[in-house]
């Protein structure tokens, strides 16, 4: 699958599971809501203490299998390097997040109190390779 068919498929589609290595190499799945930002990086939202977040941090390898709202039907696994970006640099993205997949916030100063209160961080997944390619 073409890397910005899979881009576009995110744009419109959120429900995903995030997979990471944990530190003895096994998988640790997570479910999360994904966008794209303006560079193209997938990003997704968690706190700073979250075992993906650590994960990332020691193995930036990951890979995110996205779905549509009533999960069965069409799907994209995207592959690729992921980076951690920490609070305040991870503010505007995390905004821009939340718009993408929920639309205007009631109240922006109150969403960046949660945001600092939670200590949430963006992780920035680098596509690499996307699937499916075919139909098995």
């Amino acid at each position: 699958m073409d890397l910005d068919a899979a881009q576009d498929f995110v744009r419109e589609h959120h429900r995903a599971v995030l997979v990471t290595r944990r530190s003895d190499g096994s998988l640790q799945s997570s479910p999360v809501v994904a966008g794209v930002d303006g560079s193209g990086a997938v990003v997704v939202s968690t706190r700073e203490t979250a075992m993906k977040a650590r994960n990332l941090r020691r193995d930036p390898r990951a890979t995110l299998c996205v779905f549509t709202e009533g999960f069965y039907g069409p799907w994209v696994q995207v592959d690729g390097t992921a980076t951690v970006v920490p609070l305040p640099e991870a503010m505007e993205p995390l905004v821009e997040l939340y718009r993408q997949v929920a639309g205007e916030h009631p109240d922006w100063e109150e969403f960046r109190r949660a945001m600092v209160e939670e200590r949430r961080v963006v992780v920035r997944l680098a596509p690499e390779r996307a699937g499916p390619d075919r139909a098995g």
